[in-house]
């Protein structure tokens, strides 16, 4: 790997974390893609170009560099590369000359380029909604921006997959009326009175004499 943070793979060059200058890598190739190693961890993976002497750069492989000398920025072709690429939008041009007018050239640009290093740990939509809002507020600091981009996250929810994996509510238990129950529930409302057992007890008692009548002697 050359000073510049690129590796030369089949006449083309392509850049990998500055941090890995002077290591050696390993380059697997793919028929539409570039990944690069070092040992067994993925730093670097790369659409693969096709015609001869071209140029691939990560924006992100630079950052390091950039928040020492800012001033580097403007001119990067790595820059120019995201802006084609889309992932440095109109959204991060406008924070970026919002932030160059309120702090100066240097300060606003160091600032965007805490912005853009919030990408190793946020999704790139999340930013670009974070630094949208945080445009509106007139808040031109990579801070702002990182509250307003875990608002826009917390904001969106948890991903289908994930809601996908929750069990599904438990149906709720039918109830069994058994048919006697039914039928009883069915019968119009008794209102006669209950039926009085004192006759009965006439039959317990003992006659005079001490002897208990008899069945016979009580029908006659």
């Amino acid at each position: 790997m050359d000073r510049h943070s690129q590796i030369s793979v089949r006449t083309n060059r392509y850049s990998v974390p500055v941090r890995l200058i002077g290591r050696t890598v390993r380059v697997m190739l793919h028929a539409s893609e570039l990944v690069v190693y070092d040992g067994r961890q993925e730093v670097a993976r790369h659409e693969r170009l096709k015609a001869k002497g071209q140029v691939r750069l990560e924006l992100d492989h630079y950052l390091e560099v950039l928040l020492r000398k800012p001033g580097a920025l403007p001119g990067a072709t790595a820059l120019d590369q995201a802006r084609s690429a889309g992932r440095f939008t109109p959204v991060h041009e406008a924070w970026w000359a919002a932030a160059c007018k309120a702090h100066g050239d240097s300060a606003g640009t160091k600032a965007l380029v805490e912005v853009l290093l919030l990408s190793r740990h946020m999704a790139q939509d999340h930013i670009v909604a974070g630094i949208a809002i945080a445009l509106r507020a007139g808040a031109l600091t990579a801070d702002a921006v990182a509250l307003e981009a875990r608002k826009a996250a917390e904001a969106e929810g948890p991903p289908a997959a994930v809601e996908a994996a929750q069990p599904p509510p438990e149906p709720a238990r039918a109830t069994v009326t058994s048919l006697t129950e039914w039928r009883l529930a069915q019968l119009p409302l008794d209102r006669r009175p209950l039926p009085s057992v004192a006759p009965y007890d006439q039959l317990l008692r003992r006659r005079p004499g001490g002897r208990s009548p008899s069945s016979k002697e009580e029908m006659r």
